[in-house]
């Protein structure tokens, strides 16, 4: 995960009750400019703290400033007395300062620069790791260095990698690089989507894969960006292009301490908004972007957050078409990729603003803006999550209920009866087996050609072990991204569910999982595909209720849902090249109008020309884990040291924040 490369001033010092030091939590590492704390770096279940709990923004002068993030207060206990802080509040804190981030719970020093073991820890820096307690010997130590949140790897990494290629024949077996292959002509692009590209793969594996670049390119004048986590110095910095768009929405689901970063860091034009939530412990999750262009507007769906690892380190996928404007007659009829997009929209309720759009003219930016456009080429669905209490005509419209609607119209090939569902997700919610067994009625919906019900397919969960992540490019901090508790993870009807992350074909074995993907398959055959933002909780997808006439849902969430479909005309249309978007538009042959093209993966063999191959990363069918596979789960400790040297807790930071 990518440290701030900002000079350490202090840090937070875990206590016990009586006030003496525990071992068994790390310090918290304290950089110039704002520093959040919550359960990214605390490993604990506690729900009553939030992953963004508090935030200490820590001034060019040296001063310290604690501002209150989650919901609940927060106690800080300076010159003999004892404060009660407010959600939203503020105070200022000093060398010596006791936090308790909840009420009588987790106690933290605050140890300013010059404090007697701040300064015997910064004169061996260079002789310890910045985020582990325990010292290693000296070759088993790795310095860091982050520039822009990327790192120069140690011997020690690079070993482990080059041992790990060796002893792993199937990653370098050119038969099993599925990936190379992964060819396909700009009128079927829409109808599939694409990885993102990782650092520090062989160039096969980031065959056709994209960066942030490939995606916002062009002349955009009016961008949308939605997501959870938002790294505005970051963003500017990997997509300078952004700072040149004039006019910027951004919708995010940050706390108020990044969200008051992000106000003093962003261009003067962007616009922040964070959708309502009615619901306790619901997030603004959705991951997708809306690039509007004088030729059109670009959608993309998902799955990276706006931060520097997730679109450098791991499995990650994105989906995107091209639409043009609506012919200004008004012929162009709607569609339902359309009224799902709108009706998604208008739910997140951001304030309209006017903006001029050059040779275009005004206009006022709310949902219903983008009915101006033609998706009667999209071949996808979306499936989105919205919070609230669902019910009469909206019970249908959202989550798991939505997939379950759109798959009752489909029809499949006789082959997917009874077959097998697999849930890949990075995290995993609390779940009982009555919510799986509805979960799995939604995912089984749908009836072959001759109008029998595929009916409900055997569940896997392709979820990484401890050897996983402790073998991964981050090491154990790739486990920070998969962020499930104990509780959640060690329950017992879950066992029977567990299989391997096995991406020898994809060459992502050690690009831990962000992606979240369902299906449906039968060999290398799919049924349908979802990608998608939501993880495997009723918080995502919802939980019927009063005999199942509601729905609720907490979080927001969409996803893009792939069936098997014709290639419709305009799929090649493009904003950001004029000649592709002729050229394929008139390349269509009758016949794939017509003939409806089956979904496969990479590993599929046989006529490319009348199927649609997915990149799905992982191999089907999965495998189950042994006896030996331990799930990964984020609140344990781990002392087996990963590639890097480290153990499990230890701190990891997302957000390259500089000086304020």
């Amino acid at each position: 995960m990518s440290i701030s490369n900002s000079p350490r001033v202090g840090f937070l010092q875990p206590l016990n009750k009586v006030g003496q030091e525990e071992s068994s939590i790390p310090k918290i590492l304290l950089s110039k400019g704002l520093n959040v704390v919550g359960r990214n770096c605390i490993p604990v279940t506690d729900k009553r703290l939030s992953r963004k709990h508090l935030s200490i923004n820590v001034a060019s002068d040296g001063s310290s400033e604690v501002s209150v993030e989650g919901t609940n207060p927060v106690v800080l206990r300076t010159k003999g007395e004892r404060k009660k802080l407010l959600s939203g509040e503020k105070w200022k804190i000093e060398d010596g300062d006791i936090i308790e981030l909840i009420p009588g719970h987790y106690f933290f020093k605050y140890v300013a620069s010059g404090g007697e073991k701040n300064e015997k820890l910064m004169s061996n820096k260079q002789k310890r790791c910045w985020d582990e307690e325990s010292s290693y010997s000296k070759d088993r130590v790795r310095n860091k260095k982050r520039i822009n949140g990327e790192s120069e790897l140690e011997p020690l990494a690079e070993q482990s990698k080059k041992k790990w290629f060796e002893n792993n024949g199937k990653e370098t077996d050119k038969s099993s690089e599925g990936i190379r292959q992964f060819n396909v002509p700009n009128s079927k692009l829409p109808s599939t989507f694409r990885l993102l590209r990782v650092q520090g793969l062989p160039a096969w594996a980031n065959t056709n894969t994209v960066s942030i670049n490939d995606v916002i390119q062009g002349n955009v004048i009016l961008a949308i960006l939605s997501n959870y986590m938002v790294d505005i110095d970051w963003l500017l910095s990997a997509c300078p292009l952004l700072k040149k768009v004039p006019n910027v929405l951004v919708i995010h689901g940050e706390s108020d301490g990044i969200l008051e970063y992000m106000k003093r860091k962003k261009p003067a034009s962007w616009i922040l908004h964070k959708p309502p939530l009615p619901i306790s412990f619901g997030t603004h999750h959705s991951k997708a972007m809306l690039l509007v262009y004088p030729q059109g507007v670009r959608v993309v769906v998902h799955t990276a957050n706006l931060i520097h690892v997730d679109w450098n380190n791991k499995s990650q996928g994105l989906w995107m078409q091209d639409f043009p404007w609506k012919d200004n007659n008004g012929a162009s009829k709607g569609c339902g990729f359309e009224s799902d997009l709108i009706d998604y929209l208008t739910m997140l309720k951001w304030p309209e603003f006017n903006v001029d759009l050059p040779a275009l003219g005004s206009y006022s930016i709310k949902p219903s803006f983008f009915k101006k456009f033609d998706y009667t080429s999209a071949v996808v669905r979306l499936i989105a999550s919205v919070p609230g209490y669902h019910s009469g005509s909206n019970l249908k419209k959202w989550g798991h209920m939505k997939l379950r609607t759109v798959l009752q119209e489909c029809t499949f090939s006789e082959e997917f009866q009874k077959s097998p569902l697999v849930y890949q997700f990075s995290s995993l919610g609390s779940l009982d087996e009555k919510w799986m067994l509805e979960f799995a009625s939604s995912m089984s919906a749908g009836v072959t050609r001759d109008k029998k019900p595929l009916g409900v397919g055997e569940p896997l969960i392709i979820w990484p072990t401890v050897e996983d992540v402790r073998n991964s490019l981050e090491g154990y901090a790739a486990g920070n991204a998969i962020p499930s508790p104990l509780k959640n993870v060690e329950k017992a009807f879950l066992k029977k569910y567990w299989a391997k992350w096995k991406a020898n074909h994809s060459g992502r074995c050690r690009a831990m999982p962000h992606i979240k993907t369902f299906t449906r398959y039968n060999g290398q055959n799919l049924a349908w595909f979802l990608l998608t933002s939501a993880n495997l909780s009723k918080a995502a997808w919802g939980a019927l209720q009063k005999g199942n006439s509601q729905l609720m849902i907490r979080s927001y969430e969409l996803g893009v849902l792939f069936l098997p479909s014709s290639i419709k005309p305009g799929c090649g249309f493009s904003c950001t090249d004029i000649a592709k978007s002729s050229d394929d538009n008139g390349g269509l042959q009758k016949s794939s109008e017509t003939k409806r093209m089956k979904l496969v993966t990479l590993n599929w063999q046989g006529d490319q020309t009348e199927v649609i191959q997915l990149p799905v990363p992982y191999e089907l069918p999965p495998k189950p884990y042994s006896r030996e596979d331990v799930p990964w789960s984020w609140d344990r400790h781990y002392a087996e040291k990963d590639v890097y040297g480290q153990v499990w807790p230890r701190q990891v930071k997302l957000y390259a924040c500089q000086d304020s």
